[in-house]
């Protein structure tokens, strides 16, 4: 089973939802998670780039703002994509099925 929850801020606002033809809506955001790591004594940070469709992802341009506390539910996807200078990378994506807002608006003002 692929499933994953994750709970952190909005690194950025939502870009704008593209439609396609087929009449799907797509948005992507990144998410920052905060952990303590004892090896250097410090927190770090870690980034997950997320993808959320349909009226999720309506709901996610609307809603969540950069600084925003949110819980995301989905699956992890590996992408395989070549960079500008022609080396092959890999990263993942969570792809977005569920998004919960924590706190109230004025957590992300």
């Amino acid at each position: 089973m692929n499933t994953v929850v994750i709970v952190g801020r909005a690194g950025r606002d939502t870009e704008q939802p593209k439609y396609y033809e087929s009449g799907k809506a797509r948005t992507t955001f990144s998410l920052a998670v905060n952990r303590w790591d004892s090896k250097t004594s410090s927190e770090v940070t870690d980034w997950f780039n997320c993808e959320v469709w349909d009226k999720q992802a309506e709901f996610a341009h609307n809603y969540l703002k950069k600084g925003r506390l949110a819980a995301v539910e989905g699956r992890i996807r590996l992408t395989n994509w070549t960079d500008q200078s022609g080396e092959n990378r890999q990263s993942y994506i969570v792809t977005v099925s569920n998004i919960r807002l924590l706190g109230s608006k004025k957590d992300a003002e």
